[in-house]
């Protein structure tokens, strides 16, 4: 069975014409576009260039993007009261705060302080217990991102046997949910979990979200099997691809040339 790789890029930039496109429409019709605040605190260069790249998709949509860049100085009470202001603007609709914050500032207590309506990112504990609850509220946006890559496989969700390796509250936990909510029969491994393989062996959906190389070994992966990486890892492009083809199944290896080639570009 050769590999087939999810062309997520492809997908996102779908989803992203059909925002615009119901925006241009919305407009059309005399309403206003949607406004994103998105907030920036300290100089972290990898928190600058998603910052970056959420901006560019708020102008790529036609959303308004209201642009919050503060310095690492920022006090929890300056940076409670802008949240405050935002959650008051009738112009603004979601806010984004980028993680990770400053020590002193208390990351679950500003998260809670956001209008769960205007929670973009979901993360707020309104939202998740709405999600536990299957109530309509705004998702945990990774997850969902994961959910809606599964949609474009040719195999199904429900009925399967989901392994998710890695339960952070970002990720992981709320994916959980998901894969409940969508008829998954679902597994959650962690760093208390004994004999991973055996795990990872059952999963006809494997998704794996701890950011660590190499933890997964390709044999391991039954033939079939849909596999998502979550985790986010920094490697040359030698290193990478040599690890790729050292974990991938030998089975697969040999008839992937093709999805081989598409990977390493």
């Amino acid at each position: 069975m050769s590999a087939r790789i999810l062309d997520g890029k492809r997908i996102a930039q779908e989803l992203l014409d059909r925002i615009a496109k119901r925006v241009s429409e919305r407009k059309a019709i005399g309403k206003m576009e949607p406004g994103l605040a998105v907030v920036l605190v300290g100089s972290d260069a990898a928190s600058s260039v998603y910052v970056r790249n959420k901006r560019k998709a708020c102008h790529q949509v036609g959303f308004r993007s209201y642009d919050y860049d503060l310095p690492a100085s920022t006090t929890q009470e300056e940076l409670f009261a802008l949240i405050d202001q935002l959650n008051a603007d009738p112009d603004v609709h979601g806010i984004l705060v980028q993680s990770p914050l400053p020590d002193h500032i208390d990351e679950d207590a500003l998260v809670d302080r956001i209008d769960p309506d205007k929670d973009v990112d979901g993360f707020q504990a309104v939202n998740v217990g709405r999600l536990a609850l299957r109530r309509f509220g705004l998702r945990p946006c990774t997850p969902r991102g994961v959910m809606t890559l599964l949609g474009h496989t040719d195999r199904p969700v429900r009925g399967q046997h989901a392994v998710v390796v890695g339960v952070s509250n970002h990720v992981g936990r709320p994916l959980a949910l998901e894969l409940l909510i969508a008829g998954c029969t679902t597994t959650c491994c962690h760093r208390f979990t004994r004999e991973l393989e055996t795990y990872v062996r059952q999963a006809d959906i494997l998704i794996v979200a701890v950011g660590k190389p190499g933890l997964v070994k390709g044999d391991w992966i039954k033939p079939g099997a849909v596999v998502v990486d979550v985790g986010i890892n920094r490697w040359t492009m030698d290193v990478w691809l040599a690890m790729w083809i050292l974990a991938w199944p030998r089975s697969a290896q040999a008839g992937s040339r093709r999805c081989r080639a598409g990977w390493g570009r």
